[in-house]
């Protein structure tokens, strides 16, 4: 699928494996409810010390089952919630169909899960915990916060030129 672009050049559009197909729009307010799911989440991240540097530096060192087991549960969690989703076709809370389409697997997830590992044992932190770390005043982590960003443009940026 193609588009033409401002001047007459044809380029390609990228469709989304995992679109997103929600109708209703959501006002600011409605929104407020996600800021106070994700400060709730950010406490709970902080309690359990999921946050901490030298936590993710004991699982990678494989000194303490701690992360591990935060990591197992949160992976049976979801299991278990898509699985109900799908079996009895749950719907949001504004009572749209929730689509999970398959997924294939590309060598790409490999590199990607290689370089997300790498990062993640470098700095300390991965995506989730970094909002948490900034807002318990790990203030360096705004360096990795920033990368993550530049990364995520850059991977927009070529996405068209790296193998998939």
């Amino acid at each position: 699928m193609s588009k033409t672009n401002i001047d007459n050049t044809a380029v390609e559009e990228f469709v989304c494996e995992a679109p997103n197909n929600q109708v209703k729009k959501e006002s600011l307010a409605s929104n407020l409810k996600y800021l106070i799911v994700g400060t709730i989440f950010g406490i709970v991240f902080v309690k359990a010390e999921i946050i901490s540097w030298f936590r993710i530096q004991e699982m990678f060192r494989l000194q303490s089952f701690h992360m591990y087991g935060v990591i197992g549960t949160a992976v049976v969690v979801g299991l278990t919630s898509v699985q109900l989703i799908k079996r009895f076709n749950i719907k949001t809370l504004a009572g749209e169909t929730v689509s999970i389409p398959n997924k294939t697997f590309d060598k790409g997830q490999i590199y990607g899960g290689l370089i997300f590992g790498l990062g993640w044992a470098i700095t300390g932190a991965c995506p989730g915990p970094l909002f948490a770390q900034i807002g318990s005043g790990f203030l360096a982590i705004s360096i990795t916060f920033a990368s993550a960003v530049v990364g995520t443009w850059l991977y927009g940026a070529f996405q068209n030129k790296l193998p998939h």
